[in-house]
């Protein structure tokens, strides 16, 4: 328990990473006897989020994309609602979100301002929109009181490249943006007839092995190498379905669209955004994701509790998540080839499978238990508090 009942400031740009990522630490901490407020933009998850909170959820728009305007508006607002509410402390989660939360925080003098890392966007880019982002980056580390990463390799990413001092920049346990929940995420909620009943209602042959992805449907996320090393794979008689679990970028359409051999585009199931993604890793074997950039990873651990090795690229972030050749396999980001031939590796070895299953779980159990996690985060804002 906290020594005196602390008002916390949660934000992130969207109601999304609160209501997937964040549900068992707010009500930690609210067990703990914190007051904490949740700041968003309010969008089709608001409703998701007023769940969670109720009255605590105060919606202020923030946007992904560069937007002066509306980024000044949405700054005013914080500044506002800050200096009103008199937060102990305002810890911030998303790019959009740190950015203007580290510069209204300084501005409205909230004592300790926190962010915390979960992947860079600029990695991927170039010119000058990536020094923009970087530099936006930089802002964060230099104006909040202390910033974390989800994992060791983005920590160290971030202080060679000059983004946040050493000393300003943590991880938690042994990295995750919050451990997963492993009452929720758990086999055993579901039973034999459940996988049966949703395997039939995707149509999906009962001796098929399914792959399963989870996250945005994006090119950055792998997802044009993912269906091309699919289709190679069912092509050559490999008796597979890959399902595709949530929410279509822009992009996203035109890679499942650029599917041209019909037989390949019936063994592929779109999803979309669920709010129960282990519903579907329930009736998995494996998970993949082969991301371009990643903090960490989630969905790796969440897929772990479930019983599922990941296959992923070896990129900072999920060489964290994916323990190689004992958890999952990682191979070069872009490389279609590499990515069918771990996912037939681990497809045509069943005992290979089983293996890195169970040591996949026993890793989540142990190391990534939402409630462990929860305890350190309330461990760091209790010292914050109580540092002179």
């Amino acid at each position: 328990m906290l020594d005196r009942k602390l008002k916390v400031a949660r934000v992130s740009t969207v109601p999304f990473f609160i209501v997937t990522q964040l549900s068992a630490t707010i009500r930690a901490l609210k067990d703990s006897g914190a007051a904490v407020t949740v700041i968003s933009s309010d969008d089709d998850l608001g409703d998701e989020l007023r769940k969670l909170v109720g009255s605590d959820f105060l919606a202020v728009k923030m946007v992904r994309e560069i937007n002066p305007l509306q980024d000044l508006v949405s700054l005013f607002l914080l500044i506002k609602i800050f200096k009103h509410r008199k937060f102990d402390i305002v810890h911030s989660t998303t790019p959009k979100a740190g950015l203007l939360c580290a510069i209204a925080g300084k501005i409205a003098g909230v004592n300790i301002r926190l962010h915390t890392f979960t992947g860079q966007p600029w990695v991927t880019m170039h010119g000058l929109k990536r020094h923009l982002l970087k530099l936006c980056d930089r802002v964060i580390g230099t104006l909040n009181t202390s910033c974390y990463t989800d994992s060791f390799s983005q920590q160290k990413f971030l202080v060679e490249q000059n983004v946040v001092k050493s000393n300003k920049i943590r991880v938690l346990g042994h990295g995750s943006f919050a451990g997963v929940d492993l009452e929720r995420f758990s086999a055993s909620r579901f039973s034999e007839d459940d996988r049966k009943k949703l395997k039939s209602e995707l149509n999906i042959d009962s001796e098929s092995k399914v792959v399963i992805f989870v996250g945005r449907i994006t090119k950055e996320k792998g997802v044009s190498e993912l269906v091309e090393a699919f289709g190679r794979l069912v092509l050559e008689g490999q008796d597979l379905c890959l399902l595709l679990v949530g929410p279509y970028e822009p992009d996203g359409f035109d890679i499942i669209d650029n599917i041209i051999n019909a037989s390949i585009k019936n063994r592929i199931k779109i999803v979309g955004f669920s709010n129960i993604p282990e519903k579907y890793m329930a009736i998995a074997d494996l998970l993949c994701l082969p991301s371009y950039r990643e903090g960490f990873g989630t969905v790796v651990i969440e897929a772990a509790a479930m019983g599922l090795p990941t296959v992923g690229t070896c990129i900072y972030g999920l060489s964290d998540a994916v323990v190689d050749g004992e958890t999952g396999l990682l191979v070069p980001v872009g490389d279609s080839v590499s990515l069918a031939n771990s996912i037939r590796t681990l497809v045509d070895d069943e005992d290979l499978l089983m293996t890195m299953a169970n040591s996949a779980r026993s890793r989540a159990q142990t190391s990534f238990d939402s409630n462990l996690y929860s305890s350190l985060l309330i461990d760091e804002y209790s010292r914050f508090v109580e540092s002179p």
